[in-house]
């Protein structure tokens, strides 16, 4: 196995959750532009949570689907059991890198690959979340502005 293989398999499978991320997050953006836009009131502390957990649920979700992509790949090549694809695949995309199981030595150089790509994943979700909490935050303060102004401001 040359090194050029290992890169052709790691930018493959790089392109792929990257692809798989912008997708998520882009439905994502359209859910919660569709669920915020025809909403004119104050969402309050309770609706905002609950936006907030729907948003972080889905988010994790598209972690574990990007995990399980790496995982396919591991199953295919390197592990004969989904159970230490998908434990390999977990601790490396989420940094921990326990090293109780390790890659046969001609796919090695995937694991640091994933570290990195994983990491990414997880910045662009964090401030995707920050992002949202952001402009809930810019919202209720906006909303609760013109709440206070008489009507013929508004």
């Amino acid at each position: 196995m040359t090194f050029a293989n290992q890169f052709g398999a790691a930018a493959v499978l790089a392109a792929l959750t990257l692809s798989l991320q912008c997708a998520g997050m882009a439905a994502l953006i359209a859910w919660g532009r569709t669920s915020l836009a025809t909403d004119v009131y104050r969402l309050g502390p309770f609706r905002s949570a609950v936006l907030m957990l729907q948003f972080t649920v889905a988010l994790i979700l598209l972690h574990v689907f990007e995990i399980l992509l790496w995982a396919g790949f591991y199953h295919w090549l390197c592990f004969p059991i989904w159970e230490s694809a998908f434990y390999f695949s977990a601790a490396s995309y989420s940094t921990v890198g326990y090293g109780d199981i390790v890659l046969p030595q001609v796919w090695r150089a995937l694991g640091p690959v994933e570290s990195l790509v994983g990491v990414l994943m997880c910045g662009l979700s964090a401030s995707f979340l920050f992002a949202i909490v952001s402009r809930l935050v810019e919202r209720e303060v906006r909303l609760s502005g013109e709440l206070a102004k008489p009507l013929s401001e508004i």
